[in-house]
């Protein structure tokens, strides 16, 4: 059983957490949502396409102009209350390294702590334990926030991140934060490069295993890219490939930019699987 916020979702019940970047320079978006309205917007229509989760981000992942903490918490804290008080059975995700900016999102209602970072700032799991909220542990191979990988080498990338995600579960629920609470992250593109991450979609079913429930961060990242050979805004067909690929070795959570389009590849996974039935079935009945 999964918890987070207000909701409860069975074992292999698929859940869309949709990305809200109040960022003026995010690599997909470009700063489509860093105004309120429009990120207001995106909201709505991410909760009406099917979206339990939003998460929403103050700095962009890669690197760029330096944003402080105080400027990141300016651009989450007030949005998250608003997110609260106009959606208040959504779940609220802020994606974060920083337990200053935990402590502060934490207060305005958010309901899960997304370190991206792979617990860089050991407090952020302190902060997630002291409020109850959900905690997302990322395999980020010991890199600093914000940089990018470069020759990077592991004897076993999947092993790697199950030794990091998985100490970081479980010290997170040591601290106090409740179990069924911790997510882990295999960490798409973050301290890897794109041989890594394509070998860690294809060997999710490990880290399924453990018994923790897996988030994927697949939407439009660069080993998509790079795979395809298509630039950013031609990444679609391929996140969707790998969501389907990460859907039937039983990720649970999805973090994504298309959320009707991610909607419908894990209805139709779940329905090959044997796990829902088909919304209509009328074809040889008549």
């Amino acid at each position: 059983m999964l918890r987070l916020g207000k909701r409860e979702f069975g074992t292999h019940e698929p859940v869309i957490m949709a990305i809200v970047n109040r960022t003026p320079d995010s690599f997909y978006d470009q700063g489509a949502t860093f105004q309120d309205e429009p990120a207001l917007a995106r909201v709505e229509r991410a909760v009406a396409e099917g979206a339990a989760i939003i998460d929403i981000g103050g700095v962009k992942a890669g690197p760029g102009e330096e944003v402080t903490a105080e400027e990141e918490a300016r651009r989450t804290v007030g949005f998250v209350a608003e997110v609260r008080r106009r959606f208040p059975d959504v779940i609220i995700s802020v994606d974060t390294w920083r337990h200053e900016v935990g402590e502060a999102v934490c207060e305005a209602g958010a309901d899960l702590l997304n370190d991206a970072w792979g617990g860089v700032d050991p407090q952020l799991a302190e902060v997630a334990a002291r409020y109850r909220v959900g905690l997302v542990c990322t395999h980020a191979g010991g890199a600093e926030p914000r940089t990018r990988p470069h020759r990077v080498e592991y004897d076993d990338v999947m092993a790697d991140i199950l030794r990091v995600t998985v100490g970081l579960a479980e010290r997170a629920v040591a601290l106090g934060v409740p179990r069924e609470s911790v997510l882990i992250d295999p960490g798409h593109d973050f301290g890897k490069n794109t041989r890594h991450s394509l070998e860690a979609t294809r060997r999710v079913g490990e880290m399924v295993a453990t018994g923790w429930p897996v988030l994927v961060s697949l939407s439009n990242k660069d080993f998509v890219g790079e795979t395809l050979d298509k630039p950013v805004k031609e990444r679609v067909v391929g996140t969707l490939a790998t969501t389907a690929v990460s859907a039937w070795l039983g990720a649970q959570v999805y973090r994504v930019h298309e959320v009707a389009e991610t909607r419908q590849v894990l209805d139709m996974v779940g329905a090959i699987a044997g796990r829902r039935a088909p919304t209509v079935a009328r074809r040889g009945l008549a």
